[in-house]
């Protein structure tokens, strides 16, 4: 991946995933993160946020569905993805952003828990599916048989 800018934020989701789908039939998710670096003054010995960064951030196909169901405004999470400038002409004006494209999300467990469900092929959560990640063939889903050390 030469010449492409990678990036991990953490922060807040500013404002709920909004999912729209473009002429194709793909999903697009478009979110907001707000991430604010924090130091500690050690003269005040206190906690001080710095500046937020407002990162616009987009996901596409069955991952952006995913998020849309998944995560709400305010929640923490952590997002990876490659730094793209986004270039456009407004009433004659050029303007221009960087943007994230995802690579991926997920919730900050660092002042949360989350429940994670695999989704099989087609959509459907292993809660009603029988496919390959069905509970018969997932290790995960079962409890274990005795509480062996498994090394």
């Amino acid at each position: 991946m030469a010449n492409t800018q990678q990036i991990t934020v953490i922060g807040n989701l500013t404002g709920d995933p909004e999912l729209r789908f473009i002429q194709s039939g793909a999903a697009v998710v478009n979110f907001t993160v707000a991430s604010t670096p924090r130091t500690f003054d050690k003269q005040s010995n206190a906690w001080k946020d710095g500046e937020s960064i407002f990162w616009n951030c987009a996901l596409w196909r069955e991952a952006a569905e995913n998020v849309v169901e998944s995560l709400t405004k305010g929640m923490r999470v952590i997002v990876t993805g490659e730094v793209v400038n986004e270039s456009w002409e407004s009433n004659g004006e050029k303007r221009s952003r960087l943007k994230i494209q995802v690579d991926e999300v997920g919730p900050s467990l660092k002042y949360a828990t989350a429940r994670v469900e695999r989704k099989a092929k087609g959509g459907s959560s292993t809660a009603a599916a029988s496919g390959s990640w069905g509970a018969a063939s997932d290790p995960w889903a079962a409890e274990p048989s005795d509480d062996s050390v498994p090394f």
